[in-house]
């Protein structure tokens, strides 16, 4: 049985997939030379343009993105509770491109023609020699809503998640209005982006209710077991703030009654934060990238070469972020992290600046790297490092290792802003 939403996908998909051989004017004049596009400026977007530009300067290269500034999404958790006086760092992508030599263009890609090599907007259409499609993720709430479009745009708007940019100012907004009551948070099963972000989160808004002696817990409903440092700073130090659900899948949601079924309970809340089940974003799917399972159904998540990152069976697209499938069939997928997305833009640059001089690209693997805190006063903070090589015969290994840092001296905003040298204008950087 087909879902509403994937019928009207479909119908979508079709009606874009008539209007490809509809004359539809160009965004850009033909420059005579050869076309990169990116679709999404994110980390990994961002990351791939930048090194782009170094390695294939002769290259065209255009970043399309449906907003008209980047906005960072890590370090966010604490600026949701006023535990950092900075800013979300933010920039436009006019600026950065100007910095950089690109052109970047604001617009929402609703199609992709990979027979004809072109993108579709309601502006117009673009042209390109290859794509990089960096579009992330989209929540998928019909396991739990099902088709009803009324309850799935009131929990979108009523309890966002927080895990888009876009969802931010919400998010924040309804933490200092927080009076007290029962605050729900779910985490849906695997893969998400950023695993340990929730688990951050909870412990900052524990220390909110904490500290600013709120009259209120947080129901935390949690698909999984849990992360083992986490469920021991919840037991010890944050009991009374936290109830922790483990091993707890929601079965569905009433956003108007304000309810949440598991297989057990029953849950009434005041206000929630609800983290739909993830998957690989429209984009990915009306394009036809979605990777199937063994049964031939699609599993949510792009389909990509581990080896290369293009798309099974197009060398001309890229596939980079959260928006991966499995890279390998010993772990599953590559963390859905910052880090890691900004390392999958830099490898697909490389192969895209090797393949347009006519060169093979050499394999390269990305690492991971996550800093997240495990408590707020004092300070206490997690290192998660992942690690990737090559078997002899051909499969991805990953070592992952955690490193537990009782006094941190801001290491994370040390990370976060290397890379933000990396792919933002100068001026955003310092």
């Amino acid at each position: 049985m087909i879902s509403r939403r994937r019928f009207l996908a479909a119908g979508a998909a079709l009606g874009a997939a008539r209007s490809f051989g509809q004359s539809v004017p160009d965004l850009l004049p033909a420059s005579g030379g050869r076309r990169v596009v990116i679709v999404g400026g994110g980390w990994s977007g961002l990351t791939a343009v930048r090194h782009l530009r170094r390695l294939a300067p002769e290259l065209e290269v255009v970043l399309i993105d449906r907003d008209a500034v980047f906005r960072s999404l890590p370090l966010s958790n604490q600026w949701l509770v006023e535990r950092t006086p900075d800013a979300l760092v933010q920039q436009d992508y006019a600026t950065a491109g100007q910095a950089w030599g690109y052109r970047a263009i604001q617009a929402e890609v609703t199609a992709i023609d990979r027979e004809r090599r072109r993108l579709h907007t309601a502006q117009g259409a673009l042209g390109y020699d290859w794509l990089i499609l960096a579009a992330g993720i989209r929540h998928d709430y019909s396991p739990w809503l099902g088709d009803d479009a009324r309850a799935i745009d009131a929990t979108r708007r009523l309890y966002p998640a927080g895990f888009l940019a876009s969802e931010l100012d919400a998010l924040k907004r309804k933490l200092a209005e927080f009076k007290g009551g029962d605050l729900l948070m779910t985490i849906p099963p695997p893969p998400l982006r950023c695993p340990p972000a929730p688990y951050e989160r909870a412990v900052m808004i524990a220390w909110l209710l904490k500290t600013r002696r709120i009259k209120g817990r947080l129901i935390l409903v949690d698909a999984g077991g849990g992360m083992q440092r986490f469920n021991r700073v919840f037991a010890e130090r944050y009991k009374e703030q936290i109830l922790h659900l483990t091993h707890a899948p929601v079965k569905s949601i009433d956003p108007f009654r304000k309810t949440l079924s598991t297989e057990f309970d029953e849950l009434k809340f005041d206000d929630a934060i609800i983290i739909a089940p993830q998957q690989a974003a429209d984009l990915v799917w009306q394009a036809g990238l979605i990777a199937t399972d063994a049964a031939g159904n699609p599993d949510g998540w792009a389909g990509f070469d581990p080896l290369h990152l293009h798309a099974i069976g197009d060398e001309r697209v890229f596939l980079v972020g959260d928006l991966l499938g499995r890279a390998s069939p010993l772990f599953g997928h590559y963390p859905k992290s910052a880090h890691m997305a900004s390392q999958l833009g830099r490898i697909a640059a490389a192969e895209i600046a090797a393949r347009s001089r006519g060169k093979l690209p050499e394999i390269a693997l990305p690492e991971s790297i996550c800093h997240v805190y495990t408590d707020v006063e004092p300070p206490e903070m997690m290192r998660i490092d992942a690690r990737y090589r090559l078997r002899g015969d051909g499969l991805i290994t990953q070592a992952v290792r955690q490193h537990e840092d009782p006094q941190p001296r801001g290491e994370d905003r040390q990370w976060a802003q290397g890379l933000y040298k990396e792919m933002l204008a100068p001026l955003a950087a310092k």
